[in-house]
């Protein structure tokens, strides 16, 4: 069945992260009092965040996941720092292939949408500074906050598709870098699941929630979904 819809994620998928949403992620904990490592975070990147603060206190700071205060406390630091990370760096840019698969999937008379972990300010920032809206690179793009339920719920998926007219979730290919990207495709009932090996986790780490295909590249792509040129 053809495709007619891909939805990707942004930090580690489409936009180049060199673990900046971890290292904003640990400071906000760790300016808390709570500090928590490296991998542990990359296992809950993808989820809304105020989730993944929820994830992490139950695993190491169970005493604390009750603490309403410390959590928004946490979750406000690492939104102003990760915004102001992405309004002023000067190494926001798009991951190799991004721009070019959008190009030739638009060729192809295939919507593109992104879908993310982050709050629509944050989201804002890096699309507006990218200007892949403003220069119709991108069809839609939607935040965590605008739905009810974050990933891995299929709401941001299925909110997508109402808004760019696709029906079929067996025409809707989604792309992503995490576990919770994976769960999201499967749980939109989509008709492709693909992984990419350019964010959190390594290749070994996403094979055993079995994608449809784990790539290393988004020019993979391309033969996958059989484009023309």
């Amino acid at each position: 069945m053809k495709i007619e819809l891909v939805v990707f994620d942004i930090a580690g998928t489409t936009v180049v992260d060199n673990n900046n949403v971890n290292d904003a992620f640990r400071g906000a904990f760790e300016k808390a009092g709570y500090p928590v490592a490296l991998k542990e975070v990359n296992y809950v990147m993808g989820y809304r965040k105020i989730e993944a603060i929820k994830i992490l206190l139950e695993k190491f700071y169970p005493e604390a996941l009750n603490n309403e205060i410390l959590i928004h406390e946490i979750h406000d630091q690492f939104n102003d720092d990760m915004y102001h990370f992405y309004l002023t760096t000067t190494t926001l840019k798009p991951m190799p292939g991004a721009e070019a698969i959008f190009n030739l999937l638009h060729l192809n008379q295939i919507k593109i949408g992104l879908d993310t972990g982050f709050p629509k300010l944050i989201t804002n920032t890096i699309i507006e500074r990218l200007g892949w809206v403003k220069n119709g690179l991108v069809d839609m793009v939607i935040s965590s906050d605008e739905v009810n339920n974050g990933r891995p719920s299929a709401e941001m998926i299925h909110a997508i598709m109402t808004q760019l007219a696709v029906v079929n979730t067996q025409q809707v290919a989604k792309v992503g870098d995490t576990e919770v990207d994976i769960l999201e495709g499967r749980n939109a009932d989509c008709g492709l699941v693909v992984s990419v090996t350019t964010g959190s986790y390594k290749r070994e780490e996403l094979q055993p929630y079995t994608p449809d295909h784990i790539i290393d590249s988004l020019s993979e792509l391309s033969a996958i979904l059989n484009l023309k040129h």
